[in-house]
């Protein structure tokens, strides 16, 4: 099994904290679908990253395909619940925590055309997106010490990889003073060994 990727995109990293907490051995593939002669489109029509290569060399691609697969792949440390409507709340944090990531990229995609071809209106319409996001992510944890349950699911591997996204990429955007309640799960899930070694660089 290769996971194709890099080590910037919140969507690989999120796989890659499954893969590690499930205890699944792969192969991890560096490639950028940025950079010129990029495999990527070969095996992902739509150009994006992650990508996971099966053992019969069959590919999935798009990080909620991945992930679902790999928690049904084996049984050991399900992250994600069973019954239909839990399941279906932890889907709902990572549509949640996936879409905060997306306005990320679109402002840093934005920001480096050149500031005549920028626009404000999109750039401020992502922004939004961004603020509005991560205020539900704080609303909808509350004070429970977990996204969903009594321990770790996908919910809280989305959600703390978004927030390590924004604090990579938007450093200026403060989450971290108006909601400690993310401060506190973001802090307690980057002591796992799966976060630690899975954090954005480039």
């Amino acid at each position: 099994m290769k996971l194709i990727g890099t080590f910037t995109s919140p969507y690989v990293r999120k796989t890659r904290i499954v893969l590690a907490e499930k205890k699944i051995d792969y192969e991890f593939v560096l490639d950028s679908p940025w950079e010129e002669g990029s495999g990527v489109p070969d095996l992902n029509p739509l150009g994006k990253v992650p990508i996971l290569i099966l053992d019969d060399d069959s590919t999935l691609f798009d990080s909620r395909v991945i992930c679902e697969y790999l928690d049904n792949a084996a049984p050991n440390n399900r992250l994600l619940p069973q019954t239909n409507r839990e399941r279906i709340q932890v889907k709902r944090w990572e549509a949640l925590s996936d879409g905060v990531c997306d306005a990320a990229a679109n402002i840093v995609l934005e920001n480096r055309r050149k500031p005549t071809q920028r626009s404000k209106e999109w750039l401020a319409r992502q922004q939004d997106k961004v603020g509005r996001g991560v205020k539900m992510m704080s609303e909808d944890l509350g004070d429970a010490p977990w996204c969903h349950g009594n321990g770790l699911t996908l919910a809280d591997i989305a959600a703390c990889v978004a927030l390590d996204y924004l604090s990579f990429r938007l450093a200026d955007f403060d989450w971290r003073t108006p909601y400690p309640n993310l401060v506190k799960l973001r802090d307690k899930l980057t002591q796992r060994t799966s976060f630690a070694d899975s954090a954005p660089h480039d």
